[in-house]
């Protein structure tokens, strides 16, 4: 009784908490290193396919984040604007969705409109309701849609691989940047426009035009089973993206064989896993329940082949995320899981 007297009398022998008990180590601005690091290679297989001018692009549009981040951020020091992490990881985001041969400046106003109109106007991190990065990037494609449709060859085709691309120098204003001297057609506009389809192997290998980050399918695919290993986001999200396109894709493939290319080359093409992996799986921008995610992730796939396949453009991966972002709130609220014990409303 003495020892228990004794111990009933010592601070740290009774520690009361409230729940819940259980906690996970991954704070924002480690999740946000996470991603980072996932980023380094499909950063470096742009500057393999595309030559030094991909670095130029992605340090443009990752400046135009932090500069906004650092003016909006009130009387904080500039060095505030990397706190966390979710400026960098914006901006890099945004460029790996841009072609490499947008001028410099585009990038930045892209990456401040990013931070400025899809993450400040909200009220900040974490109450976003789009994805920043795809609100810079549809913002550019608004604004200049010759320059954010116009696509390069890889390098070492045309050009050699260390030349600069002369439109990433393009003044503001005072040009006509969107023409390149070398322009390429991408996958899916070849499958669109001429009928033409890429071969499957080229797909995963990356040596393909289209934007910095979204060329090398079987680079993306093996990022996302290790981001999913370490729990960097919800499984559940990029595989019912990828199950839905692959359903539907298939289904219209077998009744309109020649308007929709088969499942595989809807898969592999364009900025699907790009999307899936890196922009669709943002834990603020996405549901919190299970049956949430599967029918958010649905729905972007479904999306993604109807526009795709009967919209006027030929890539629909960033339309079809921000629609499915804009109905996040009426997932989580339809996909509520009921309290235990309680029976289902009449």
């Amino acid at each position: 009784m003495s020892d228990l007297a004794s111990r009933e009398h010592e601070p740290d022998s009774l520690i009361l908490r409230a729940a819940p008990y259980v906690s996970r180590s991954l704070t924002t601005p480690r999740l946000m290193t996470e991603v980072l690091i996932a980023l380094v290679p499909v950063v470096a297989a742009a500057v393999v396919f595309f030559g030094p001018s991909a670095l130029l692009v992605l340090a443009a549009s990752t400046l135009g984040s932090v500069l906004a981040e650092w003016a909006f951020g009130g009387r904080r020091g500039f060095a505030a604007a990397f706190r966390d992490g979710s400026a960098p990881l914006t901006g890099l985001l945004l460029g790996l969705t841009l072609p490499p041969a947008i001028p410099l400046w585009m990038a930045v106003l892209g990456g401040a409109v990013a931070i400025a109109l899809g993450k400040t106007v909200f009220g900040g991190l974490g109450q976003n309701v789009f994805n920043p990065a795809l609100v810079g990037r549809a913002f550019l494609q608004a604004a200049f849609p010759t320059v954010l449709t116009t696509w390069s060859p890889p390098a070492g085709e045309a050009t050699p691989w260390l030349a600069w691309r002369a439109t990433n120098f393009a003044f503001p204003f005072l040009s006509r940047p969107g023409v390149d001297a070398v322009t390429a057609a991408t996958p899916l506009s070849l499958a669109k426009f001429q009928g033409v389809t890429t071969a499957v192997p080229s797909l995963l290998s990356g040596h393909t035009a289209g934007s910095l980050g979204e060329t090398s399918a079987g680079l993306l695919l093996l990022l996302g089973l290790v981001m999913a290993v370490r729990r960097l986001f919800d499984w559940r999200i990029p595989l019912a993206i990828l199950l839905a396109v692959a359903a539907f894709g298939g289904l219209l493939h077998v009744l309109l064989p020649a308007r929709c290319p088969s499942p595989l080359f809807l898969l592999f093409s364009g900025g699907l896993l790009l999307g899936a992996v890196f922009m669709a799986t943002d834990p603020v921008t996405s549901p919190v329940t299970p049956r949430g995610a599967w029918v958010f992730g649905a729905g972007i796939g479904v999306l993604v082949v109807l526009i795709r396949l009967f919209g006027g453009l030929p890539e629909g991966v960033m339309y079809a995320v921000l629609l499915m972002n804009a109905m996040v709130p009426h997932v989580d609220r339809w996909t509520q899981p009921r309290p235990f014990g309680r029976g289902r409303a009449a």
